[in-house]
C-alpha cells in the first residue's frame, strides 16, 4: 500500500502542476485578447482581462491544494490523507478522468493498511 500512496501523491502533484500551467495559459490568452481588443473596444478588453484573472484565481484555488496534498502524502501526514479524500470527493464530478482519479484516491486511502501507514 505504501507504493499506492506514493503513486497517488505524485499524481496529485503532477495534476496540480498541470492545472497551474493551464491557469497560466488561460491568463495569457485572455489578457492577450484583451490587449489586442483594447484599441477598438475598451469594455471588451476589460471584460477579457477580468475573465483571465478570475480563471487564474479559480485554477489556483483548485490546483494548489492538490500539490499540497501530494507533498503531504509523500511524507505520510494524516492531514494530507484527509485533504486528499476531500479533493477526491470533488474530483468525482469531473467526468471521466476526475471520476477515475477520485475513486482510486478513495479506495487507496480508505484501505485499512493505508490507514496504518498514516497512524505511525
Amino acid at each position: 500500500m505504501q507504493t499506492n500512496v506514493k503513486i497517488l501523491a505524485w499524481l496529485h502533484i503532477i495534476l496540480g502542476i498541470l492545472g497551474l500551467l493551464l491557469g497560466c495559459f488561460i491568463v495569457v490568452m485572455m489578457m492577450s485578447a484583451g490587449v489586442f481588443s483594447f484599441s477598438s473596444d475598451r469594455t471588451a478588453a476589460n471584460i477579457l482581462i477580468i475573465i483571465g484573472v478570475l480563471g487564474m484565481g479559480i485554477t489556483l484555488l483548485l490546483s494548489v491544494p492538490g500539490i499540497i496534498a501530494g507533498v503531504g502524502l509523500l511524507q505520510f501526514r494524516s492531514w494530507a490523507r484527509v485533504l486528499a479524500l476531500v479533493l477526491a470527493f470533488f474530483n468525482l464530478f469531473a467526468v471521466p478522468q476526475g471520476t477515475v482519479f477520485g475513486i482510486y484516491t478513495i479506495i487507496s486511502l480508505l484501505n485499512t493498511e493505508t490507514a496504518a501507514l498514516f497512524d505511525r
